[in-house]
Parts: C-alpha cells; sequence; structure tokens
C-alpha cells in the first residue's frame, strides 16, 4: 500500500458519509470516495482500486452482505464493514467472506481511524498466512513429483533413490532449469509413454 491511503466509503446517507469523510481527513492524509449506491458496486470499486473499502450499511440481510464483501473484493484489499445491530450469524458470514474488520452499533466517526488500522492490520496478516499456505502447497506437490520422478529414474535404470536425486538435478543444471520443471517433464513423458 502507498503512503496515502486511497479509501472507497459505501455509504447510502449523504450527512453519514460527509461525517466519515470528516473523521477520516482529521486523521489522515486520504483519497477518498464516496459511492452512495450499491449498483454498480463492484464495478465501481474495481475501477478505483483502492487500498480499502469502508462500508456503513444499517441492518444487513445475509445476501446483502455477501454481494457487499464479494463487491468490495476482500480477498484484493481490507474491508471494514459497520453495521447498526447484530443479528445472529452474519458477524460469521462477512468474517469467512473476507471482511477484516465487522463493527457492530454502527460506524461512530471518532472510531473509524482506530478500526481502519485494525483492518489494515487484520488483513495484512491473512495475505502472509495466504501465501505462506499457498507456497506450502506448492513446496508440496513439487516435493510430490519429484518423488515420482525419482520413482520413474530408479525403476528404469535400477539405480539407488540419492542417485536417481542426483540424475535430475544435474539434468537441471545442464539445463538451466529447476529440479522441480525437470520431474515435472519426466512425469507427463512417462505418462504419454504408458
Amino acid at each position: 500500500m502507498s503512503d496515502r491511503l486511497s479509501i472507497v466509503i459505501v455509504e447510502k446517507d449523504r450527512d453519514r458519509a460527509i461525517q466519515i469523510v470528516d473523521a477520516l481527513k482529521a486523521a489522515d492524509d486520504y483519497d477518498i470516495l464516496v459511492i452512495g449506491e450499491e449498483s454498480g458496486l463492484a464495478r465501481h470499486i474495481a475501477a478505483r482500486s483502492p487500498d480499502i473499502v469502508l462500508i456503513d450499511i444499517d441492518n444487513p440481510s445475509r445476501d446483502t452482505l455477501e454481494e457487499l464483501a464479494l463487491a468490495s473484493g476482500p480477498m484484493d484489499r481490507p474491508v471494514a464493514m459497520f453495521v447498526s445491530g447484530s443479528a445472529g450469524g452474519l458477524a460469521q458470514t462477512a468474517i469467512e467472506a473476507g471482511v477484516s474488520a465487522y463493527v457492530v452499533d454502527g460506524l461512530k466517526p471518532e472510531r473509524v481511524k482506530p478500526v481502519l488500522d485494525a483492518a489494515i492490520a487484520r488483513f495484512q496478516m491473512f495475505r502472509r498466512m495466504r501465501n505462506e499456505l499457498a507456497e506450502t502447497k506448492r513446496a508440496l506437490a513439487e516435493r510430490k513429483v519429484i518423488d515420482r520422478a525419482k520413482g520413474l529414474l530408479m525403476k528404469a535404470r535400477g539405480i539407488g533413490e540419492e542417485e536417481a536425486y542426483a540424475l535430475l538435478r544435474r539434468t537441471a543444471m545442464d539445463q538451466g532449469r529447476r529440479v522441480a520443471d525437470v520431474a515435472e517433464a519426466l512425469v507427463t513423458a512417462s505418462g504419454l509413454l504408458s
């Protein structure tokens, strides 16, 4: 995120939108856009590509929550959602949809900045966790392919596991490729020959 955060505020009530903007401007120098209509929300947010989205809604239904959360791109940026009252299970639905902060009892101007900071911190923590999980899954998949390629080499050449891995590694170095890529090519070629 840049030094000057860009924020999209989703708020139908013009007076409340002005209060929110004033509270944000008093806290820091933000680039702010207010969207008063839910129609075309995803398009407006995508066009602006803000650093964070603040949504203020009185009494959301489960469908409205999911639609707003998905439109605001909670996996791409932090989303803080302010609701007037709690309804059973809606907080859970919002969090599962990727909302970074779900605040009950509405948006109070003096709470905007702390909630904004918490939403950003929580989003960054979950993004790191998602990235680590994706990297772990990728590494595991590569390990499986390498093990399969080693097995193919051991069977075809009558060599041990260490020799098979050394052969994969040497081939990768000679070709300027990664071991996992050479292993994938070998497994694919073996599948074609079977």
